[in-house]
């Protein structure tokens, strides 16, 4: 199985193959060690686009990732795919909408398929973001659309950008509960509507005001903005609200606090996803220390060999 080093110094081609691989054999003892590897060795900032389905999330993680590379930062897209009935995998929904530069060693896509949660994010997901986070600037993880419980990209995402479209009632959506606890930063899109664009941002803004927003015992109060990706109209102000959150999150121990709180619930999920319930009863005994909490995917294969 390809090092760490070499899957950097692979290409698009390297990190697609191993994609693959962890497709069909996610618990191969040498995919394991590269996994832990990347873990440790996180270099990006992981951020989740998420909204409602129509809200236009596509269309700004192509402004975005023209943002990134016209800074000269790299950028990994995971988009995720409305799923298969026929044959389980992605649609390729979201994948074809994303236009980039097929030469662009700086911009790696891959489409990955719903399966069955709600959230829009299966197992694979997670391990796929790992191995992106230590080979890129910038992952980032696109959803199928939530509604008012679909809320799984907090679990994997440093930053959550969530999308809401003016005059669609997602304002009214976006106030109940579940939804409004997840956004570090809001996104008005289209903002080429002008008065219904900025009587959404009112009304997001108000419904932001009822939510406490705390992240770590501190208080983080979500940005709200308009943009108009058609139009490249707010992108730079949504950039620079992506740099502040990830300082703020820099500051203290507030990442990593995070990002373990994230590895423990992975791994419950995966167990959840492959053995149910009861799989988790089995294991009731499963204490996810700090200590395992580094090498989550080592963990989870010793869980596997268990059930």
């Amino acid at each position: 199985m390809t090092s760490l080093a070499e899957l950097r110094g692979g290409g698009k081609q390297a990190l697609a193959r191993v994609l693959a691989r962890l497709e069909t054999a996610p618990d191969d003892p040498d995919l394991v060690k590269l996994l832990d590897a990347a873990y440790a060795a996180p270099t990006a900032q992981t951020i989740g686009l998420t909204g409602p389905p129509g809200v236009g999330k596509s269309t700004l993680a192509g402004a975005l990732i023209t943002a990134c590379r016209q800074v000269g930062r790299t950028i990994a897209v995971i988009a995720i795919d409305p799923s298969s009935k026929r044959t389980g995998g992605a649609l390729l929904g979201d994948r074809t909408r994303l236009r980039t530069d097929p030469e662009d060693s700086g911009i790696f896509v891959r489409s990955m398929a719903a399966r069955d949660q709600l959230g829009g994010l299966a197992e694979i997901t997670f391990a796929a973001m790992v191995l992106m986070r230590a080979l890129y600037d910038i992952v980032l993880i696109e959803t199928v659309g939530v509604g008012q419980s679909e809320t799984d990209i907090a679990l994997a995402a440093d930053t959550v950008v969530f999308c809401v479209q003016p005059g669609s009632g997602d304002a009214l959506q976006f106030m109940k509960a579940g939804i409004v606890e997840i956004p570090d930063i809001v996104a008005v899109t289209k903002g080429d509507l002008g008065r219904a664009a900025t009587r959404a941002r009112a009304d997001v803004k108000s419904a932001l005001g009822l939510a406490e927003q705390s992240r770590g015992g501190e208080r983080w109060d979500p940005p709200v903005l308009i943009v108009s990706a058609n139009a490249a109209e707010g992108i730079d102000r949504l950039m620079e609200a992506v740099s502040d959150h990830a300082v703020w999150l820099a500051t203290g121990n507030r990442l990593r606090t995070k990002r373990m709180a994230q590895t423990r619930a992975w791994i419950e999920a995966a167990i959840k996803e492959r053995w149910g319930r009861e799989g988790l009863k089995r294991l009731s005994n499963l204490r996810v220390t700090a200590d395992t909490a580094d090498s989550p995917f080592q963990a989870l294969a010793e869980c596997a060999r268990q059930l």
